[in-house]
């Protein structure tokens, strides 16, 4: 088997892991003939602020990031992807208006990418619908947690809930990324991981 194949192979896994329904053969051949293979290398975007987003990724290798950038030139992280997870900017892509973001990759990174229209043709798929189903609750309990650590909890034990829930955050990202996705100073997040040494 080609690397192109197992690479697409990842994708009909990742759908079959997260669908009741089994994919027929014309299902398959379907995804993988609308999915893209794309490699970026490291700090490349994917989507700059005030363009539309067309495309939905699945990481198939590497890590990306979400994030504005204020009048000053400060980042501000929104969200972190690694393998295995899907990158796009729904609001941009459903309402078709230019983001506020930027995602570029921190690795050197190989995507599946797949256009919004193309998207529509798979949706007649019952495991496509039940894999946006998860995606989508899913999506919805990261943020709310998201939200709920960051308004609730002290900085150590935002901390500690990144690293129990997302380990691998805290060995593909510096410090300075995880500290902005914290909501914390680059100081701040050294004086937390001094305690805990």
């Amino acid at each position: 088997m080609n690397t192109e194949q197992n690479t697409y192979n990842k994708l009909i896994e990742y759908i079959q892991k997260y669908s009741a329904t089994l994919l027929t053969t014309e299902d398959q051949e379907l995804i993988i003939e609308l999915v893209k293979l794309k490699k970026y290398r490291k700090k490349q975007y994917f989507l700059q602020e005030g363009e539309i987003c067309k495309y939905s990724a699945f990481i198939v290798k590497g890590a990306m990031r979400q994030y504005r950038v204020d009048d000053d030139g400060k980042e501000y992280i929104i969200n972190l992807f690694l393998e295995n997870w899907w990158v796009t900017d729904r609001e941009s892509s459903v309402m078709l208006k230019p983001t506020i973001y930027n995602i570029d990759t921190w690795e050197d990174t190989e995507v599946l990418i797949i256009s919004q229209a193309d998207m529509f043709k798979l949706m007649h798929i019952p495991a496509i619908n039940e894999v946006i189903n998860h995606l989508d609750t899913n999506h919805s309990i990261a943020m709310q947690n998201r939200i709920n650590n960051t308004i609730s909890l002290n900085v150590i034990d935002r901390y500690n809930k990144l690293a129990e829930t997302y380990p691998e955050f805290l060995k593909r990202f510096p410090q300075h990324i995880i500290a902005s996705y914290l909501g914390i100073t680059k100081e701040t997040l050294s004086r937390v991981r001094s305690q805990k040494s």
